[in-house]
């Protein structure tokens, strides 16, 4: 093992074992390489002729750059084309920390790390993975939950996609979730929270997510050494009141010394702006403090550093200009508005009781999507394709479950929406 590995296993060890433990062989393994290449090139910043980052200068100094490129972007040329840090721009960083603190104002006075910048929620869950997962360990998922976690977890690392039933009775299956929290007897348990969920649009009421807290702490509390992924692609986009607003990552963060929190999060969804690939991923635990979270930051920052080298320069700079303009929230504002007016025109349509014959809407209250359920004996593939080639209606077929990207759909076509599904499956039984 490197010895910079085993300095930051030391750190994690002596500050916090049950995080040590909770760690993949990968993640013991990795460390961000403050020698070599890195650290000769840190220790050169500020001399007068410095020849050591693989990157090319104007004689001037500045970053070398195509007129062609620097022509269509307004910032300073040094916020675009130079590399970015592998754990990211320390501006950006600071700023994404604070505004979680604002939007979920439980955790204030609780210590978390400063986020790490990954390329979007997709290269954080695989970061998560490659962190805190071996081969043939088990991730705890819902059965309704997004696809591209078996290409990242099982395909990518070799875990085991574990699945609780997600609804029971209109809401969140508690007991389900209890039951499989509890397979295996006593030791690691790794799982994946993500709220408002892909697919279904489901966000646990206030009660609900007490309830899971709950369970999750018992089952601390009887030994259970506990890492939660809070996949928060989707955060802040609630349309009903008692829906929990907050990520569930606030009110884990600092549960139980046998529970690791991390958000994995971005404004990839929040923010629209999905070509950018910027994401964070934060940590919080019970006792955890600055020189842990610093450890954890390096192995993180080492293990993006070892897989893309670093995020975008360009996208940390667009965000953080627009994060820090006054009109931002006004902005965001608006545009929530228009989604939630597509909500409640799903909402309105899925009224017509004629549907119930084919298909009935499974819970929905958040995010960018709903599901309907088909009746038994309908086609979901055969649906689909009717859909596309007499309706001209593109939907997402998941093993009889048709996911409904409202977001992508504008208020006013939702009826025609619902009753091309509707007319579909009348379709497939003559």
């Amino acid at each position: 093992m490197n010895p910079q590995a085993e300095e930051l296993n030391k750190i994690i060890q002596a500050k916090h074992p049950v995080v040590y433990d909770l760690l993949s062989d990968k993640g013991k393994n990795i460390f961000f390489p403050k020698k070599g290449i890195l650290g000769q090139t840190a220790d050169a910043k500020g001399t007068k002729i410095n020849a050591t980052i693989g990157a090319a200068v104007e004689d001037n100094g500045s970053p070398m750059r195509l007129g062609s490129i620097e022509s269509n972007v307004k910032l300073d040329p040094s916020l675009v084309f130079p590399y970015a840090p592998s754990y990211g721009r320390p501006d950006i960083r600071a700023k994404w920390k604070s505004m979680i603190y604002e939007k979920n104002p439980t955790l204030r006075n609780k210590e978390l790390s400063l986020p790490v910048v990954t390329n979007a929620l997709t290269h954080g869950v695989s970061m998560a993975g490659y962190l805190f997962l071996n081969e043939g360990e088990k991730v705890i998922v819902p059965d309704l939950f997004w696809g591209n976690y078996n290409l990242i977890l099982n395909h990518a690392y070799g875990a085991e996609v574990s699945k609780f039933n997600l609804f029971k009775d209109g809401g969140f299956d508690i007991d389900s979730f209890k039951t499989k929290l509890a397979e295996g007897g006593i030791g690691k348990k790794v799982l994946i929270l993500n709220f408002p969920n892909n697919p279904t649009g489901y966000t646990p009421t206030t009660n609900e997510i007490k309830d899971i807290v709950k369970v999750i702490k018992e089952s601390a509390e009887q030994g259970n050494k506990i890492v939660v992924f809070s996949d928060d692609a989707y955060f802040g986009l609630v349309y009903e009141d008692g829906i929990e607003k907050e990520s569930i990552f606030s009110f884990l963060c600092d549960l139980h010394e046998n529970v690791l929190a991390l958000k994995i999060d971005g404004p990839t969804k929040e923010d629209y702006v999905w070509g950018f690939r910027v994401g964070f991923m934060t940590y919080g635990i019970k006792g955890g403090d600055a020189e842990l979270y610093t450890a954890l930051e390096a192995k993180t920052a080492g293990a993006v550093r070892g897989n893309i080298s670093n995020a975008a320069n360009i996208s940390q700079s667009l965000l953080l200009k627009a994060f820090e303009d006054e009109a931002y929230q006004a902005q965001k504002a608006e545009k929530f508005d228009i989604m939630n007016k597509r909500y409640h025109a799903v909402k309105e349509a899925v009224k017509e009781e004629k549907y119930a014959e084919y298909f009935t809407a499974l819970p929905y209250n958040s995010g960018y999507f709903m599901c309907v359920q088909l009746a038994d004996g309908l086609d979901g593939e055969q649906i689909r394709k009717i859909l596309i080639d007499n309706y001209s209606i593109g939907l997402i077929n998941l093993n009889n479950v048709l996911r409904v990207a409202f977001s992508a759909v504008a208020a006013a076509d939702v009826k025609e929406l619902f009753e091309g599904i509707y007319n579909a499956c009348k379709d497939s039984k003559q």
